[in-house]
């Protein structure tokens, strides 16, 4: 049994509901909450600032504290023990369908329900806020059942506080004797109806139902599904209901490592990372989300005129102007602390392979009304000509580069992709014509990443038509049909990769100076990627054991971030991280088998 690392830096669970998430530390401290959405500005933020960001915490003296999710769903359970005395926090936000529709309750609120286990714990409850990112002061008016949250320059600026418990204690930090259970409920709007225990009690039970019911319709393996099940379950966490949008991941501007500057914002939707979350969804059953992600993409492209951008804002904004917040310290002193993303202005060849891959998935599996068929087609058309015309330019590149664009490899690759697969679409389409004409431009781009791609020199493809640096994007080639995992080309690239940027245990990018210097933390998908490349050119055992060891890198309940520290293996970058949940699945399926359950399922 290999031990686990403890990871101090992302101590967190996270709750949420498809419309806001919040991060709970080990210790029962809500550090990171944006309302009412994703995106919006925080109103606790301490793990952006510890003294001004503000944080929800609870303090017990003597209490033995531990956490974990309740099996199957996104609910959080935070126990504290001593000797006489015991309760738990339940951290949940409410999902739940209401009566037979279609519709989802998911308020812009944060549950925490006390349960005593018995005798008469006492704790102090922390109540910090600070709105807008620490950018406004927050007042308090108590009324009779609630209290009323506003920023002191703007009035509107409000949310609310209701609780069992005395309001006014609460807000001055008193002790708690925690004599029946209790609640706390954080609401963005002022609550229309009675809040009472149970009240709380019955959100949380159908908040349970609803997660356990969707995490049943989760394909389950005979190895990791523990480890699938979670991933699977913070995938769903990192879409947004009303748009079908897609974020990267939860927070901004977590270092991918500490003291530099490799701080962004990840709230957002790329066409990349969402494209391989909905894909990976469907691998293990879940169409809702990509038929949604589908609606989304329609929405974006309203014309047939309209260009693609990298990424969108969770409701299809094009504009996501970048921002310095100067008054912030930054998570353990790493500035600068940054809102919006300026990479939206970015040329990124490889994001269209992508999402052209799930296009054509949904086409296989669920293509809708002929109308839904023939919009869809429209988007297939569109990025067929902007890969057409795009293709032969250089571009940024999968990580972003924020210096010259350069002719990537795994750019072309992509590209490529996006051909292959709109060939097939219009296949399925019995447009055979176009499929053929489609071809043809396929076969151009796969030839010249054949002849400039590969260095002869080096006996590997390369990061660049001009450069004999590696790159874990690479390993990739096999795995959306490019090479074949026998082709010795591919072989040879892996080896050349393994040699170059696998580093005690963990894989860089690349390992090349970019505009902020050399990475120096290991990405999480890269060490992902590397073991799929090393199981599909038969080097089993090698793989599975650097699975296994990244496994064990997790926090205390199974969450990634982005990045990871080689010597530590301390997580960095922001938390958690779409890319590395949904590798960890796709990875887990080469060691594990799918078990069909499908005779013992009712239709």
């Amino acid at each position: 049994m290999i031990p686990q690392i403890t990871n101090e830096m992302f101590n967190y669970g996270v709750i949420g509901n498809c419309r806001t998430a919040a991060l709970v530390s080990d210790k029962g401290s809500i550090d990171w909450l944006c309302l009412p959405d994703f995106d919006s500005g925080s109103v606790f933020a301490s793990i952006l600032d510890e003294d001004k960001g503000g944080h929800f915490s609870i303090s017990a003296d003597g209490y033995l504290v531990s956490q974990k999710y309740i099996a199957r769903t996104n609910i959080l359970c935070t126990s504290f023990v001593s000797d006489d005395a015991a309760f738990d926090v339940i951290d949940f936000m409410p999902r739940y369908r209401i009566g037979e529709s279609n519709t989802h309750y998911m308020p812009a609120e944060v549950c925490r329900y006390f349960k005593v286990r018995k005798g008469h714990p006492r704790f102090k409850p922390s109540f910090l806020p600070a709105m807008n990112y620490a950018r406004n002061k927050a007042s308090f008016i108590v009324n009779d059942d609630y209290v009323k949250i506003f920023a002191e320059d703007n009035v509107y600026d409000t949310f609310y506080l209701y609780s069992s418990f005395n309001l006014n204690s609460v807000l001055c930090g008193d002790e708690i004797e925690l004599a029946e259970d209790g609640f706390f409920l954080i609401s963005y709007n002022q609550k229309l109806i009675k809040i009472d225990i149970d009240r709380i009690n019955l959100d949380y039970q159908r908040t349970k139902v609803y997660w356990i019911n969707w995490s049943n319709r989760t394909a389950r393996f005979t190895s990791y599904n523990n480890q699938i099940q979670r991933s699977v379950l913070v995938l769903k966490l990192m879409s947004y209901q009303s748009s079908g949008a897609v974020l990267a991941a939860l927070t901004t501007s977590l270092p991918e490592a500490l003291g530099e500057v490799r701080n962004w914002d990840y709230r957002f939707c790329w066409l990349r990372d969402a494209s391989m979350s909905i894909d990976t969804l469907l691998e293990v059953g879940h169409q809702g989300a990509a038929q949604r992600f589908m609606s989304f993409i329609k929405t974006i492209v309203r014309k047939k005129s309209d260009s693609f951008q990298i990424m969108y804002g969770i409701r299809g904004e094009r504009i996501l102007s970048e921002e310095i917040l100067e008054h912030l310290s930054g998570h353990e002193g790493s500035k600068p602390v940054r809102i919006g993303n300026d990479a939206y202005h970015q040329k990124q060849n490889d994001s269209f392979g992508y999402l052209m891959d799930v296009i054509y998935q949904y086409y296989r599996f669920f293509p809708g009304t002929l109308d839904e068929i023939e919009d869809m087609y429209e988007v297939v058309k569109n990025i067929v000509r902007t890969v057409s015309r795009d293709w032969r330019n250089p571009d940024k590149g999968i990580w972003e580069i924020r210096g010259l664009e350069q002719h990537f490899v795994f750019s072309k690759v992509m590209s490529w992709v996006a051909l292959d697969r709109a060939v097939s679409i219009a296949s399925l389409l019995q447009k055979n014509d176009i499929a053929a004409r489609w071809k043809v431009i396929a076969d151009e781009i796969k030839n010249d990443v054949m002849t400039h791609g590969w260095n002869y020199e080096v006996q590997s493809f390369t990061q660049t038509y001009s450069n004999t640096e590696m790159d874990s994007s690479l390993l990739l080639m096999e795995e959306y049909g490019f090479l074949d995992a026998h082709d010795e080309r591919y072989v040879k690239t892996v080896d050349s990769v393994y040699k170059t940027l696998f580093n005690n245990g963990l894989m860089y990018r690349y390992a090349t100076d970019d505009d902020f210097g050399k990475p120096t933390s290991a990405f999480t998908i890269c060490t992902f990627w590397m073991v799929r490349a090393l199981y599909v050119v038969g080097r089993e055992q090698e793989a599975q054991q650097i699975f296994d060891n990244l496994l064990s890198y997790s926090n205390h309940v199974g969450l990634f971030s982005e990045d990871l520290d080689f010597k530590t293996k301390r997580q960095l970058g922001n938390f958690p991280q779409a890319y590395s949940h949904l590798a960890l699945i796709n990875t887990a399926k080469l060691f594990a088998e799918r078990i069909d359950l499908s005779p013992f399922i009712r239709p």
